[in-house]
């Protein structure tokens, strides 16, 4: 198989490179919301706690952010085609393991087959698109179409999950999955370009190992805490070796001599923002879709379909957004983009604290727009800058990074998220208990149930002409810590906002960047070998920090 030079590749090619990225992260972020809008309905069929249901979701998210960082070496040092062919191998795999689940393991593991297809698909389809499309100007506009494919993923996924359970058993939601895979796979066979790094990387062991670890301990740490208490041993043990693995991961990195995520990246001001800005957001988005999904069918009693139509408003509007925002991205610095829209989302979060079981689709709507709007003012210019803040040939490095950090935040949100959710409303849901009426042992046969088996369980239990107070109050309860959820999203999209106008600054006036075929004089880090001030886009002179001293892989 020939691999190509950028220079080399014909446009029917690059076209069909393109096409292909954009079907990747079609296929990568499909389970996202599919899956969270489905998990009431898992939760009655599989009879899950909370903390089981957070696992659903963590069970994806959790090896893609672990292995995204291996998979972008993998595809740089084998051949991009064959970990892009790789990761939808996984997904069909997966998918179609979960379409057979009869178990709640079965699905988790379903879940993680198809995570490591996403983590080998998300690195890949950005270091495609920068292959092809090197100039910096033009390759945003594509970054813009990755965007929106993302997003249409997201969209997507509560319409397609409402439509199979009006119909089917929740399991058929990931049947699209796995022809999309197959086809993909056929097309790729014959029209990819394959691509590698220049120079000589190779895997990281070492890093790959202590970053999983690490990764693992913190998501396993975190769930357990939040479903049971954060004093128990394992949970201690798990953070505990979070905290060391994380260390041992940082000193490993620096004195490998091909480091799976290059230290040095994070001298470029704008690539810390941009990787802390991702990872902060996506905790909050995640987080977000796995505790308003549980809202719309616990308290509101929406069928699934009901409850994509209102989810799918945020990603739809995004969609919209994202389009204008990538040509805009010429003309208006990405500082100003990425934060505009971090505080039009923590405005729109804010306003959701207002809602209860009876907020009319109206009344939701437009919050959920707003929220959409300023998720879409984000992704494209976030993405961009994070590629173009460094030297060309370590975009697929900053790129993996970048990712690699969001799906961090990604698998962090329903852990997190999840815990504050249930720890408030169990808090609160004997005193709702006691204003609805109920007996003392009524109320503490109801706060047993649900330490035993999550929020969803009063909904098994038969307490007679109580049952309707009883499931009354656990609205009000699950509001409670729905709120808190809203509130915490809220202040961490604030503080990514403040993160964003603090680094995203302008570098010294004059740098020398060190790139793959020599040394130029630039403004800024992001563009093709030896890419001078000249070749640069005002937001790219404004946000992108030189990196002098990497060592060009």
């Amino acid at each position: 198989m020939n691999v190509t030079t950028s220079a080399s590749v014909p446009q029917g090619r690059r076209a069909a490179t393109l096409v292909m990225a954009c079907v990747g992260v079609f296929v990568a972020y499909l389970p996202v919301t599919t899956v969270s809008v489905s998990l009431p309905a898992i939760q009655r069929a599989m009879d899950a706690s909370t903390a089981q249901l957070a696992w659903v979701s963590d069970a994806f998210v959790l090896p893609m952010a672990a292995l995204i960082l291996t998979a972008g070496v993998v595809g740089d040092v084998h051949g991009r085609k064959k970990v892009f062919q790789a990761g939808l191998a996984f997904c069909a795999a997966g998918a179609a393991l979960a379409l057979s689940a009869r178990s709640i393991e079965v699905l988790w593991i379903g879940q993680a087959l198809a995570g490591v297809g996403a983590a080998a698909l998300l690195p890949t389809t950005l270091a495609l698109i920068s292959h092809v499309v090197p100039d910096p100007r033009e390759r945003g506009k594509f970054i813009g179409l990755w965007a929106t494919s993302l997003l249409s993923a997201l969209a997507l996924g509560p319409i397609i999950a409402g439509i199979v359970l009006e119909h089917f058993a929740w399991r058929w939601i990931f049947l699209l999955a796995i022809p999309v895979s197959l086809v993909a796979m056929a097309v790729a066979a014959r029209q990819l370009t394959d691509s590698r790094a220049a120079g000589s990387r190779r895997l990281d062991w070492p890093g790959q190992i202590t970053a999983a670890l690490a990764i693992t301990a913190l998501v396993y740490g975190v769930i357990e805490g939040g479903a049971d208490s954060f004093a128990d041993v394992q949970v201690l043990v798990a953070l505990c070796v979070a905290v060391v693995a994380g260390a041992a991961f940082v000193l490993v990195e620096r004195r490998s001599d091909s480091p799976m995520l290059d230290l040095k990246l994070f001298r470029s001001a704008a690539f810390s923002a941009t990787t802390l800005i991702a990872m902060i957001s996506f905790l909050g988005l995640i987080g977000f879709f796995f505790a308003l999904s549980l809202y719309f069918g616990m308290v509101q009693q929406l069928s699934t379909l009901e409850a994509g139509a209102r989810l799918v408003t945020v990603s739809l509007m995004a969609i919209l957004v994202g389009a204008p925002v990538g040509r805009l991205m010429h003309r208006v610095s990405a500082r100003v983009l990425i934060t505009g829209g971090l505080l039009v989302s923590a405005g729109a979060l804010l306003s959701l604290t207002t809602i209860d079981a009876g907020t009319s689709y109206v009344s939701l709507v437009w919050r959920l727009a707003l929220l959409g709007l300023g998720m879409g003012l984000v992704i494209t210019p976030m993405t961009a800058t994070a590629v173009a803040s460094v030297p060309h040939h370590l975009a697929g490095m900053a790129a993996a990074g970048n990712n690699a950090f969001r799906q961090v935040g990604g698998a962090l949100g329903p852990a997190v998220l999840g815990a504050l959710l249930t720890s408030r409303a169990t808090d609160s849901l004997s005193g709702h208990l006691a204003e609805a009426g109920l007996t003392g042992p009524q109320r503490q046969s109801v706060v047993a149930a649900v330490d035993e088996g999550g929020l969803g369980a009063v909904a098994q239990m038969d307490l007679g002409p109580a049952q309707g107070r009883a499931l009354g109050a656990l609205s009000e309860a699950f509001l409670d810590g729905l709120h808190l959820c809203l509130i915490v999203s809220a202040v961490l999209t604030l503080v990514a906002a403040a993160v964003a106008v603090t680094l995203l600054r302008g570098p010294r006036r004059t740098t020398t960047v060190i790139t793959g075929t020599g040394t130029g004089t630039s403004t800024g880090a992001g563009g093709g070998p030896g890419a001078g001030s000249a070749a640069r886009t005002p937001a790219q002179r404004a946000d992108a920090e030189p990196l002098p001293e990497l060592d060009p892989r």
